[in-house]
């Protein structure tokens, strides 16, 4: 695309060198014939020929130079304009005094030759720079545009360049035209003039020393036009004789001419009667700008798809759209919300394909964090009902949710001041609808909380809340979750005056899913336990009830204990279980008993029972038994390292003498000291058993 245009500018450029060139050359022949009163034999309209085509190739080279500028603000093209036209004016004022110091005084500068020479040079550059300024004036014109507004523009513009065609007729058939008919289409070009000189909307966007910049370059304009026409019609009132091509009274430069002198003029005076309003116009702007900030810093009370019909309704209101939708992207399965203005779901379809193929796919950037200045958004489409497009994303913490898209019917419908406007919209509707989703979160945060405390409510009711002293042995027992509820599972259960059932359970994982399953191995202890079972036929029961309960990836380690006081056994099963630590009194240290065992739910059939078994201990009076799950000795240091087996059994050998509640505290707080903290990584359970001396 760009290599196009850049053909495009040296061809055009290069067509109005020649074509002017070839008009100096056919003039000074003509001049040169007739100072010399010879015949020439050139056709009379040749310079006419030649300088239309100048003024048609320099009117393309400035229209595709200019008119399709999208980087460059009002401020820069009334710069460039300023600049051309102080070229032009240096050139000719050089040109002037050459003719003034040198040939003023000699017969060369008598020579009609020099004058028609120096009088066709300033005709180019006034030419020049009359269709630059003309091309930036129309930009002017077309700030904020419309269907209206461009037609008419069109044919204002097409008669102003047929004028090149009816001044090369009436040159070809050697008509002059009269002064009525002259003076009839120029006051048209004259009543046009004040008619499109009347779009001035862009002076309501500048601020006070924009304002005062542009009246100055205003002014330099006008006096460039204004030395310009001096100049040269002083030329033509006093030789007119020497001159071949008599470009003041062209119809085509007069008509340039009347609309870029009236368009400067009233430029000024719109510009100085603002002047006054527009410290209040900024303290207004201000004024907004921190209300919008402030709305920023409170919910905006709306819910999503409200917010984003305010964000529509805003967006097409301030940039007076055609059409528009806005879509935003649903986190879930469901379709994507999409309310649109003006427009039909098969037209937001194809223009959306059209949009997805478009060789310019970068879109404006609405997030604040990330906005780049070199941000472009597609400004035509190739569509038989809209020709541009403005899209900007809805962010939210770097991720788009949602999209706003508005159309126009027009080119090249969307100006700089309207993309500020829209990113403001886009970023407050964004901050509404992250608020919106905040409280919704914050909400359901709460509800999620609530329903943690009655879940660890209910487990810490599971649990037995005191341990039941025996007659023939105490018994103290402590239990934490990693998180508000956890799997860890202890019980004890009086089946008579001579027996007693302890279990201790660890269900796979943490968190409300492990809960749920220690509830479930609840519910079958108490049913299974009133049943008289063996140790090992309980583990066989538990283990059949609990293969239709548990999920596949879950299962259960667990250890039951019969204390039987008349036989003084404890008769165990282990299922996967960690080892039970028993000590006698008489003995030398502490042994672990790990025994046969596979926790219940890993295998879900008769095989089971072939991998538990029952296993016995004689108990005397101060006897030790402490039973734990693997958070105790899976517990880990800063540096990684576990409590472990051994550390454990050297608390109990060295504690042994005291009571189980005395135990189970120097366990615990040893358990704190070498983990440093109070906040364990895994759910910990610990039961002190000891045997009474005297039974």
């Amino acid at each position: 695309m760009m290599s196009k245009r850049i053909f495009h500018l040296r061809f055009f450029f290069t067509t109005a060198l020649v074509s002017w060139m070839a008009m100096m050359v056919f003039t000074q022949l003509m001049a040169f014939a007739n100072a010399n009163q010879m015949e020439h034999g050139l056709k009379e309209y040749l310079p006419e020929l030649f300088y239309a085509l100048f003024f048609l190739s320099i009117y393309s080279f400035y229209k595709v130079q200019l008119g399709r500028s999208r980087d460059a603000n009002l401020q820069e093209l009334l710069w460039k304009v300023f600049v051309s036209g102080l070229i032009a004016t240096i050139a000719s004022l050089i040109l002037k005094f050459i003719e003034d110091l040198f040939l003023s005084h000699s017969r060369i500068g008598e020579n009609p030759l020099l004058t028609n020479l120096i009088y066709n040079i300033n005709i180019g550059l006034l030419s020049a720079f009359f269709v630059s300024t003309f091309i930036v004036w129309e930009k002017f014109i077309f700030y904020q545009k419309t269907k209206k507004l461009i037609l008419g523009w069109r044919i204002y513009v097409y008669t102003l360049l047929a004028t090149l065609l009816i001044s090369l007729i009436f040159s070809i058939v050697n008509f002059v035209l009269s002064q009525m008919f002259l003076f009839i289409i120029l006051a048209l070009f004259l009543l046009a003039s004040f008619y499109f000189s009347a779009n001035l909307k862009w002076v309501a966007y500048l601020n006070y020393k924009q304002k005062w910049k542009s009246i100055l370059l205003f002014l330099l304009i006008l006096i460039y036009i204004g030395y310009f026409f001096n100049y040269l019609w002083g030329v033509q009132m006093q030789q007119p004789e020497a001159l071949v091509f008599n470009g003041m009274w062209n119809l085509t430069i007069m008509g340039f001419f009347i609309f870029i002198f009236i368009y400067t003029f009233i430029s000024i005076l719109v510009i100085l009667f603002n002047l006054p309003t527009s410290s209040v116009f900024e303290k207004k702007l201000e004024e907004i700008i921190s209300f919008q900030r402030l709305s920023q810093s409170r919910n905006a009370g709306k819910n999503e798809r409200e917010v984003y019909q305010i964000l529509l309704e805003s967006s097409v209101s301030a940039v007076l759209a055609d059409a528009a939708w806005v879509e935003s992207k649903s986190g879930n399965n469901q379709d994507p919300l999409i309310i649109k203005y003006k427009i039909g779901n098969d037209e937001v379809k194809l223009i959306t394909e059209i949009i997805s193929k478009s060789k310019e796919k970068q879109i404006v950037n609405s997030d604040p964090i990330t906005n780049l200045k070199t941000d472009r958004y597609i400004t035509s489409i190739k569509n038989n009902r809209f020709k541009s497009v403005l899209i900007f994303p809805v962010y939210i913490q770097h991720e788009i949710i949602g999209s706003l898209i508005l159309l126009k019917e027009i080119s090249d419908g969307f100006n700089e001041e309207m993309i500020t406007v829209i990113r403001t919209f886009v970023n407050q509707a964004a901050i509404s609808i992250e608020n919106f989703k905040l409280i919704e979160t914050i909400l359901e945060n709460e509800r999620y909380i609530k329903e943690l405390n009655i879940a660890k409510n209910v487990q810490r009711s599971l649990l037995p809340s005191t341990m039941d002293h025996s007659s023939f042995f105490d018994i103290s027992a402590y239990s934490k979750s990693a998180d508000e509820v956890g799997g860890d599972y202890y019980d004890i259960y009086k089946v008579d005056d001579n027996r007693t059932v302890v279990i201790i359970g660890d269900v796979s994982g943490k968190g409300t899913s492990a809960a749920f399953h220690m509830s479930q191995l609840k519910g079958i202890f108490h049913s299974l336990v009133q049943l008289d079972l063996s140790s090992h036929e309980f583990m066989v029961y538990a283990n059949n009830a609990l293969a239709k309960g548990l999920d596949k990836n879950s299962f259960i380690t667990a250890s039951i204990y019969i204390i039987d006081k008349n036989s003084r056994t404890i008769e165990f099963c282990r299922a996967g279980h960690c080892p039970t630590l028993f000590f006698p009194k008489n003995a030398e240290k502490p042994e672990y008993y790990f025994g046969k065992g596979l926790g219940l739910g890993i295998l879900r059939n008769n095989e089971f029972q072939e991998y538990v078994n029952n296993d016995k201990i004689q108990f005397k009076d101060g006897d030790l038994l402490v039973l734990f799950t693997d958070g105790i000795t899976e517990a880990r240091n800063r540096l990684g390292e576990e409590f472990g087996y051994d550390r454990l059994k050297e608390l109990v050998f060295k504690n042994a003498i005291k009571n189980p509640e005395e135990i189970k505290n120097d366990i615990i707080n040893a358990l704190y000291e070498y983990c440093g903290t109070k906040s364990p990584h895994d759910d910990y359970t610990v039961i002190i058993i000891k045997f009474k001396e005297k039974i």
